[in-house]
């Protein structure tokens, strides 16, 4: 048996039993052979077989008794690549490196998105690696302070230059032979002594320079990597042509030269791999967009020493540091992620939420680097700097999405995998049939051949997808909807029901009081003119909102914050609560100035065996006119009612409609009661409503809505409100989306098949979310569904082109129709490597107008 060690650092152990637990574990599992794990050095040393195991594996394992292991991942930007079978042999390769977890190489990004161990492997082990099989990682240049962007972007432009300049020689040379060649034949040239020597001389820099891309590529791939790529085809053909011609003219045989044929191949397959490198560059325009945003430098303030004012220092932003002050001036990008410390302004949030207004921002407020200050000056203390910054978030986010893989294009994968070697195949037995069966002779024969070789074309299915893609991801940043891999724009297309949390996304988040009842003078504030309570209630209305302000001033939760801002605006000295007790889902419990005050819902004090007075007609009323009604008691006896209302955003029911108009059916999940959930839910249209929902039971609910939408005879014992629509019928397996903001939703969104988070909120919920939505507009959430759609309409007609072109292509090369329409059917190699060319350039071509489309307006 042979064996590997692995040496994993382990994280989130407290005690010595903790290393105990994890040994334990990893002994158990089938093919570890020995496991020791050290509390001391936090380190896992696991011997394993791994004919039974990979190290992702043993991550798991531990991870599933709660603990984790430090890893890593990272973006190597690779040169060389010419198809997508290069990028299937560099993923290969990085998969059987020791101390990787996961490989992804894409062809379209020209890039490998690898998760890894950092303790086993390291970024220049695994460029020394692709080296090994002739690919190039590219590096930033040391000492020129240049960075990894910048080196990359410098690598493609050079690449790009050079096939350029390969192109225009190719070009000239391929019609001065083709003017040589076929002017002799048509008989519209006198005759050259010489004429073949001459096609030779002007032939052999265009098969071996300007070709060398391709002839450098077959070879490494077939000595270094031991595999076929589509450079293979292109070296086999056009060799084929010029080997043949060679043999005739030093021979001095009497038959046809085929120069013309070997350079216009290589000229016309280089035009295509240069057009296509072009459009490729488009679809990861909105990386570069999104790098070119970063400012260059900020004004820092430096604070001062013994007799030395303050000063202002103008800095690299790479030499920022977190809590810096720094000073923005009008017209200014933002430099850095900051809390506006002083002055007024409003700032051009566009390029990276989308949102076309400015924004008003003042001290307290949080700005975003990159974004522009469109008025006032104003000072930040910085929190997010360098690879934290929210602008460096989202690059990582697009970049990650463009590189990962999606479902739909296993078969591709699968197809490309076996496309070269099964081409080399049937070209070969193509020449046989044709030679020995049709008669037709050496000459044709190898036509017949070299066709098949130069038609077929592999790179049409490796850039169907992941080209889209691109695309798709890149509209998505531009209008501040961040999609983070493929698979989730893919599953996107197919919702069938979305659940949206009310507080925070369908309202604005930030409740206030409308209605404060009680007996002593009735109300302070009651915007419906409804009747007082009874006189019986003897507690002034002052004290009253005091003492439930007073229970309230130590609660996190939104109600109870807008009642604390109520009591302030009023002028009431607040108290500090001597004990406080939250309910979760209830209310909270509070002693203040030696009373007991309680907060909460009719179930809270009725649990509590407190006296209601009467209220709950008043709790009914409010709640029917879509306000939170929270009962106050103090010490055992409801004194009166406190309203509170969040306000719909303005944007709620028009994107709800958008969402029907999609056939997407909408739940609304709320902790409320169910009157006030079903009035709010009136007003913005929702199908079906989830009401009274404890924090903790969001996600279970979500479970259950995925459970009934499964098995729809379950659909009856559902507790729900509104007209239910039918879902989706675009898949049998309908899918759940989530969409929330807040700590509580995190959960919930893990649970959905797609978790949408409002990007205003917490770190928490984005973190756990499939789609970040850097926008608090609803609207953002059936753009995200239109976008899915649209990405996965252009990767359909993607394939079907690339699957189609070679499944009618090919036959036509091998000669198929010859036999039934004579031979001046037969394909003529220049055509089979222009269709080659065409088919690449249509498949990106129609991605790239993805970058077209309009989601907002």
């Amino acid at each position: 048996m042979t064996t590997k060690h692995i040496s994993l650092p382990v994280t989130g152990m407290t005690c010595v039993n903790c290393a105990n637990t994890i040994t334990r574990t990893l002994k158990r599992t089938e093919g570890v052979v020995e496991a020791d794990v050290n509390y001391a050095n936090e380190r896992a040393e696991i011997t394993y077989d791994p004919a039974l195991l990979q190290p992702a594996a043993l991550l798991q394992r531990i991870e599933d008794v709660g603990y984790s292991v430090a890893e890593a991942t990272i973006e190597l930007p690779i040169a060389g690549m010419t198809c997508a079978n290069c990028a299937m042999t560099i993923e290969r390769t990085l998969k059987r490196m020791d101390g990787v977890l996961e490989a992804s190489a894409s062809y379209a990004s020209e890039s490998a998105h690898v998760r890894y161990l950092p303790t086993v492997v390291t970024r220049s082990d695994m460029a020394r690696k692709i080296d090994e099989i002739g690919y190039r990682v590219i590096e930033a240049q040391a000492g020129a302070g240049e960075s990894e962007d910048d080196a990359e972007q410098r690598a493609r432009n050079a690449e790009l230059n050079d096939r350029k300049r390969r192109l225009i020689v190719g070009i000239v040379l391929s019609s001065i032979i083709m003017v040589l060649s076929m002017g002799h034949d048509f008989g519209l040239l006198p005759h050259i002594p010489a004429r073949g020597w001459i096609l030779l001389a002007l032939t052999i820099p265009v098969q071996f320079w300007v070709g060398w891309p391709f002839l450098s590529s077959a070879w490494k791939a077939a000595t270094k990597a031991h595999t076929a790529n589509m450079d293979t085809l292109v070296a086999l053909g056009s060799l084929a042509a010029f080997s043949y011609s060679v043999v005739v003219l030093v021979l001095g045989l009497d038959a046809h030269l085929y120069f013309e044929s070997a350079a216009v191949i290589i000229t016309l397959i280089m035009v295509g791999k240069y057009l296509e490198a072009r459009a490729k560059t488009q679809t990861g325009d909105a990386i570069r967009k999104l790098l070119s945003l970063q400012a260059k430098t900020a004004r820092v303030v430096r604070g001062s020493v013994g007799d030395r004012p303050e000063q202002e220092i103008e800095l690299p932003i790479d030499q920022v540091e977190v809590n810096d002050v720094v000073i923005v001036r009008p017209g200014e990008k933002i430099p850095v992620d900051g809390v506006v410390l002083s002055g007024q302004s409003a700032v051009d949030e566009s390029m990276v939420t989308g949102e076309s207004l400015p924004v008003d921002k003042g001290p307290g407020d949080e700005v975003i680097g990159a974004t522009i200050n469109k008025s006032g000056s104003f000072r930040l203390r910085a929190t997010k700097v360098g690879r934290d910054s929210a602008l460096a978030q989202i690059v990582r986010m697009v970049q990650e999405a463009q590189g990962s893989r999606a479902p739909i294009q296993r078969l591709a994968d699968r197809v490309a995998a076996v496309f070269v070697p099964a081409v080399i195949s049937l070209a070969l037995i193509v020449f046989l049939a044709w030679y020995f069966i049709g008669g037709v002779g050496f000459t044709t024969a190898m036509l017949f051949a070299v066709s098949v070789l130069l038609i077929s074309c592999p790179c049409a299915l490796g850039l169907a997808t992941p080209t889209a893609v691109m695309a798709g991801a890149g509209v998505g940043a531009e209008n501040g909807i961040l999609v983070k891999n493929a698979e989730v724009l893919e599953t996107a297309a197919r919702l069938s029901t979305v659940v949206l949390d009310k507080t925070g996304t369908i309202t604005e988040g930030r409740p206030r009081v409308t209605d404060i009842l009680n007996g002593e003078g009735g109300m302070m504030n009651d915007e419906s003119g409804a009747r007082t309570l009874d006189s019986s209630f003897i507690i002034p209305p002052s004290s009253f909102l005091r003492l439930a302000a007073s229970a309230e001033s130590v609660s996190e939760h939104p109600l109870g914050q807008a009642i604390v801002e109520a009591a302030r605006a009023e002028g009431l000295a607040l108290s500090e609560p001597q004990a406080f007790q939250a309910v979760a889902g209830g209310g909270i419990i509070a002693a203040v100035d030696g009373h007991e005050v309680m907060v909460g819902t009719l179930r809270l004090l009725s649990e509590r065996g407190v006296g209601l007075n009467g209220l709950e007609s008043e709790v009914a009323r409010l709640q029917g006119e879509a306000k939170t009604a929270m009962l106050v008691a103090i010490d055992g006896q409801a004194m009166g009612v406190i309203a509170v209302a969040d306000t719909v955003k303005p944007t709620s029911r028009e994107a709800i409609d958008q969402l029907h108009a999609l056939g997407v059916q909408v739940a609304m999940l709320t902790g409320d009661n169910q009157r006030t959930a079903e009035a709010i839910a009136q007003q913005v249209g929702v199908d079906r409503v989830l009401a009274e929902v404890l924090p903790g039971e969001k996600a279970a609910e979500v479970k259950r809505l995925q459970m009934v939408a499964q098995h729809p005879e379950g659909r009856s014992s559902e507790r729900a409100g509104g007209a239910a629509q039918a879902a989706n019928s675009e898949t049998d397996h309908p899918l759940i989306a989530m969409v929330g903001d807040g700590i509580n939703d995190a959960p919930a969104l893990a649970q959905a098949d797609i978790g949408m988070a409002i990007g205003t909120g917490t770190d928490v919920a984005i973190e756990a979310a499939d789609v970040v939505l850097m926008r608090g507009d609803l609207r953002s959430v059936p753009q995200a569904i239109k976008l899915s759609k649209a990405t996965m309409r252009g990767i359909k007609q993607n394939l079907f082109w690339a699957f189609f072109y070679n499944v009618l292509a090919i036959p036509v090369a091998a000669g198929i129709l010859v036999p039934f329409f004579g031979p001046e059917y037969q394909l003529n190699p220049m055509i089979a490597a222009g269709a080659m060319a065409f088919s690449s350039i249509f498949v990106v071509s129609n991605s790239l107008r993805l970058r077209r489309m309009k989601l907002q307006g």
